[in-house]
This record gives C-alpha cells, sequence and structure tokens, in this order.
C-alpha cells in the first residue's frame, strides 16, 4: 500500500548542494520607501510625548515623592529644561531614524539597538553621581522612560510610514 499523505513540504533542487545556494527571499532585494513627512510628522508627536512625560515625571518626583530630578552638572533640572531636553531628544533619535531609513539594510533594528543603548547611558550617567541616592534612582528611571518611550514610539512610526 503507498502513503497517500501530502506533503507540501518544498522540494529541493537536487543540482544545489548547498543551502546558501539558494537565492534569499525577494522580500529582502526590495528596499522600502518612506513617506517622510509621515516620519517627521510622527517625530514631532513623539518629541510632544516624551515632553509630556517629563513634565509628568518631574511632578510626580517633587510633587509625591518629594525628591528632585538631576540635570547633566548634577544640578536641580527644572522642569522647562528637562521637559524642551526630552523633545530634543525625540526629534534628534528621528533624525537618526531617518538617516538610518535612508542608508541601512536593516534600519529599525540598527535604530532600536542605538537609541537603547543611548539610554542605557542616560539611565547609568545619574546612578554614577555622588549626590542624593533618591534624586539619581528617579532620574535614572524617568530617563529610562524617556527613552523607551522615544524608541517603541519612532519604532512604530518607522512602521506606519513605510510606503
Amino acid at each position: 500500500m503507498t502513503d497517500q499523505r501530502d506533503d507540501t513540504r518544498p522540494r529541493r533542487d537536487p543540482t544545489k548542494r548547498f543551502e546558501l545556494e539558494h537565492p534569499a527571499p525577494p522580500e529582502d532585494d526590495v528596499r522600502h520607501t518612506y513617506s517622510t513627512g509621515r516620519l517627521w510628522a510622527g517625530g514631532a508627536a513623539t518629541a510632544l510625548v516624551s515632553g509630556l512625560l517629563a513634565v509628568v515625571g518631574t511632578l510626580v518626583a517633587r510633587g509625591l515623592l518629594d525628591l528632585v530630578v538631576l540635570a547633566p552638572r548634577g544640578d536641580v533640572a527644572d522642569t522647562l529644561t528637562y521637559t524642551l531636553a526630552a523633545a530634543g531628544c525625540a526629534f534628534a533619535a528621528t533624525g537618526l531614524l531617518h538617516v538610518l531609513l535612508i542608508t541601512t539594510p536593516d534600519p529599525v533594528h540598527f535604530f532600536t539597538w542605538s537609541v537603547l543603548l543611548l539610554t542605557a547611558i542616560t539611565a547609568v550617567v545619574p546612578l554614577s553621581l555622588d549626590l542624593d541616592p533618591g534624586a539619581r534612582v528617579v532620574t535614572a528611571v524617568l530617563n529610562s522612560l524617556i527613552g523607551i518611550t522615544i524608541t517603541a514610539s519612532l519604532r512604530d512610526v518607522a512602521r506606519r510610514s513605510r510606503m
């Protein structure tokens, strides 16, 4: 009796000896195009969200936890400066994403790693200062939240701005 199973596995070409001889899938050969307007509009929205997150974070730190958010020199950060810095980081990340979309084969992958590593730096630096431990931790947590928000938002913006 013969086996009548439906074998849907792709058949290998007997003339091809190694897997490396097979061509890459066609989707790897296609360069995607992106809408610059959508990308930067999404970057502006990301800047707004990250700025608002900085405001909320400083209000929680000062109002509820009675802790200060640190500035880069170890001083106390005022809310406006911290908000504008967060929004500026979002615009800088949008610029990085734009350059990577134009120049690299897997732009979102490299963007994600780059921004998450920069976020790790912004979290570690406050922890290394010789200041109030509560202020160091709240600043590191807030910097991490802002960086993760920027990364997640712009990853989605890149996906949605594909044409």
